[in-house]
């Protein structure tokens, strides 16, 4: 059997669409749109990410965090490139912070809150 790279990835459950977002905390951030109930957000999870890679769902393999949202799964080594591709050349680790964090910048000066006469704020 061939080497394997490990990929450890953030799923998270429930969401709109089935996509496979920029990387958190070393992590590659998953959206899977199955619900995490008998394994099936795992499932999805697997199968977007070998769609994103161009591989089988049999060339992907769980490793780590069967019942977790943190999981690591296991990918062939000729699949490197696609991956490097995928996580915007992070795949040694680190954080790759890109259009996401800037997205998330406010643009503009901060307006302070007002206050009514009652007190409340608007």
């Amino acid at each position: 059997m061939g080497e394997r790279i490990n990929v450890a990835m953030r799923v998270i459950p429930r969401s709109k669409t089935d996509r496979v977002d920029a990387m958190r905390a070393g992590r590659l951030v998953v959206r899977v749109a199955a619900a995490p109930e008998s394994g099936a957000a795992t499932r999805a999870a697997q199968t977007v990410l070998a769609t994103a890679l161009g591989l089988r769902v049999g060339d992907i393999q769980l490793e780590h965090g069967s019942t977790s949202r943190d999981k690591t799964f296991s990918i062939p080594a000729n699949a490197r490139a696609a991956y490097e591709n995928l996580s915007g050349g992070t795949a040694a680790g680190g954080t790759a912070a890109g259009p996401a964090r800037e997205a998330r910048v406010p643009r503009g000066p901060v307006r302070p809150r007002q206050r009514s006469r009652t007190g409340r704020v608007r």
